[in-house]
């Protein structure tokens, strides 16, 4: 261990061994990018969620529960199975680990159930407690959210969870 590095008494682990909310949240997205398995494996069951501006969508969750059954499973049944949505491109990944917060700002794209392409840009803020989301807020481009959600039908697709 160098000198003066810290070391977490709950891990035994010092500052240049231990995984960051950083470390977490990339490892999360870059998983879930490559179809490897849903971000919301780091979200935390008591994880509220706030989706802002004025698409069909936004508003706050309370719970992983209500978000994933109410936003991301409806949202996912509108994808085809062999490209449903996920990241295609990191424009970067943002911690401020004083605070817990990691900020990802994201591109996804996937193919509709009816053949048409979905993209839209993401930021996602969100404050990590134990290596699990507690609290996130989502930005994007509502118009285009609400272009897909009120033009697709979520009956046509299955749940990808």
């Amino acid at each position: 261990m160098r000198p003066g590095a810290h070391v977490d008494h709950r891990s035994g682990m010092d500052d240049e061994s231990r995984t960051t909310d950083k470390d977490v949240i990339r490892a999360a997205f870059n998983a879930w990018s490559a179809g490897e398995r849903p971000v919301t494996g780091v979200f935390a069951d008591e994880m509220t969620w706030e989706i802002t501006g004025r698409s069909r969508a936004s508003r706050h969750y309370g719970s992983k529960t209500e978000f994933v059954e109410e936003v991301l499973v409806p949202f996912g049944c509108r994808f085809d199975e062999a490209d449903p949505f996920r990241p295609v491109r990191i424009r970067g990944v943002f911690a401020d680990p004083d605070e817990h917060t990691v900020v990802v700002v994201w591109d996804g794209r996937g193919t509709t159930v009816t053949g048409t392409t979905y993209e839209n840009s993401y930021a996602w803020v969100m404050r990590l407690h134990d290596g699990l989301v507690v609290d996130g807020t989502a930005f994007y481009d509502s118009i285009a959210f609400d272009e897909l959600w009120d033009g697709v039908d979520p009956a046509d697709g299955v749940d990808a969870r």
